[in-house]
């Protein structure tokens, strides 16, 4: 048991203001002597024993009829542990621009608001606590610990703006499981090491406009199996290491604007260098070289307009949005997007034209042969009643497949694409006939040729004669009438049977794939 009796004056002063929730200030005013990082040389004038706090908010001295009792404190140096593991606290917590020299503990604890800004601590572990109220760490600095909060709830706001985690080669943030009745504000925030946010409830939304996540080789922001209205990473929100959203639910905006990312590269083992009980590498899940990872994310409108191309590949596997905003700068090599699926796309203004040619590109970033981000383009060309562009896009996919097959499929593709554009281009089967229908009005109308019955059939026509070779069904009455009995007229008309059977046979397939497509 404490004695007040043992208690120095500057924790008399806490313990006496304590009942009234009076704030005890003991900083000097001079910033520099003020400032928490160099608190270790704050002499006893400024220093209160961690167990002294303890005390206080565990019930040491009692609370004063009409008064609402708060641990309220600038300006301290806080020695020894703070260990409240499992209390049940009825008290706030408010401590600004203090230093406390060991790591604090609110393990499985029930507590109220808890306040430690502008404050130097060497981490907080608050797993499975439940805060009721808020918790603000706004502009603090932690090193050599990280803060954990897996499968906490908070009702009120999580505050990390302006805030600094350094533990690198770790997690800064083990946050897994984290359960927010409000947001998670995260400002400003600079860290060394990643953020987990595994499977958090976020309605309130993620905030982290200018933040800073420096976890190079391994992943900087890992938020698998988030739910979260708002997920907002701009104003210059740099992550050095992957940004991971597998599965995750953003029901309202998700944004990129401005954004800076720089792929993970992991180590060679892939175990990254964390500690075993939150190491980076081992939420890699097979990342490496990744900037973005959204496999079967969902998200109602999707922002991703980066300041700079990203410098590793986007993974949009699975991931089904809304509305789909991107640019010049959203892209810069390798681009998945198998299954992913939009509601609405849009970037820069541009023509029709450019357009189309852009977004096949974008396409062609993914690896291999995959069709499903062309039907899914074209599908949303048709939706906007563009049908010419969604036939380009069809044609790309067929040239793009013709490289993945044998030799003769892709000679029979090559048929079909400059004879009828594998069906998109009809018409090009008409500037064909025209052409070849010309040279051979021009070329057997030089020549004469022999009637098979003399003195029988219709008089020759160079024109009727042509067409009745080119048409390989039915007929006009001249191909039997009229025979050649050697020369370039006879190879002519025999090349003109052959190419007008490819022609019709390319034609129909090219109809009914079109067909069977609509």
């Amino acid at each position: 048991m404490l004695s007040y009796d043992e208690l120095s004056d500057a924790e008399r002063e806490l313990w006496n203001a304590f009942p009234e929730g009076r704030r005890v200030d003991l900083r000097t005013g001079e910033p520099e002597g003020d400032d928490p990082a160099g608190g270790g040389q704050w002499g006893p004038e400024r220093t209160v024993r961690a167990e002294v706090v303890a005390a206080l908010l565990l019930g040491a001295n009692p609370v004063q009829s009409g008064a609402v009792a708060s641990l309220r404190l600038a300006g301290a140096r806080i020695t020894g542990r703070l260990d409240l593991a499992s209390a049940e606290i009825g008290h706030t917590l408010w401590l600004e621009q203090c230093r406390l020299e060991e790591r604090v503990s609110f393990y499985g604890a029930t507590t109220r608001t808890i306040r430690m800004a502008g404050s130097w601590v060497p981490g907080i572990k608050a797993g499975l606590a439940r805060i009721d109220g808020g918790l603000d760490l706004s502009r603090s600095i932690m090193e050599g610990g990280r803060l954990s909060l897996i499968n906490a709830r908070v009702t009120g706001e999580l505050d990390l703006n302006g805030a600094r985690i350094s533990v690198p080669g770790t997690w800064a943030l083990f946050a897994g499981g984290l359960a927010m009745e409000s947001a998670v504000f995260c400002k400003g925030l600079t860290t060394q090491g990643g953020l987990r946010l595994i499977g958090a409830q976020l309605p309130g939304g993620l905030f982290m406009q200018g933040a800073r996540l420096e976890n190079p080789g391994g992943v900087a922001l890992n938020a698998d199996n988030v739910t979260a209205s708002t997920l907002n990473c701009t104003e210059g929100f740099t992550a050095r290491g992957t940004v991971r959203l597998r599965g995750a639910r953003i029901t309202d905006l998700l944004t990129f604007e401005a954004a800076h990312f720089e792929a993970a590269s992991l180590d060679g083992d892939g175990d990254g260098d964390g500690d075993a009980s939150g190491s980076v590498g081992g939420d890699s899940g097979g990342d490496d070289g990744r900037a973005l990872v959204c496999t079967r994310m969902q998200a109602e409108d999707f922002d991703f307009t980066p300041a700079t191309p990203p410098s590793g590949a986007v993974d949009l596997r699975g991931a089904q949005v809304a509305f789909f905003h991107d640019s010049e700068q959203s892209w810069s090599g390798e681009v998945l997007l198998e299954g992913f699926v939009y509601g609405s796309i849009r970037s820069e203004a541009v023509s029709r034209r450019d357009d189309v040619v852009r977004r096949l590109a974008w396409i062609r970033r993914t690896p291999g042969y995959t069709p499903q981000p062309y039907e899914q383009l074209a599908g949303w060309y048709r939706k906007i009643g563009h049908d010419d562009d969604a036939r380009r896009v069809l044609l790309a996919k067929q040239r793009h497949r013709r490289r993945t097959l044998h030799p003769a499929g892709r000679a029979w593709g090559h048929l079909l694409d400059v004879t009828v554009g594998y069906g998109y281009r009809p018409w090009l089967a008409g500037l064909w006939l025209s052409a070849l229908t010309l040279l051979g009005t021009l070329t057997f109308g030089a020549h004469t040729p022999t009637p098979t019955k003399p003195g029988e059939g219709p008089p020759f026509r160079a024109f009727i004669y042509t067409l009745d070779l080119l048409i390989p069904i039915g007929g006009l009455g001249q191909r039997g009438a009229y025979h050649w009995t050697g020369g370039t007229a006879q190879w002519l008309a025999y090349a003109l049977i052959a190419i007008g059977w490819m022609l019709t046979t390319a034609v129909v397939a090219g109809v009914t794939r079109t067909l069977n497509k609509s």
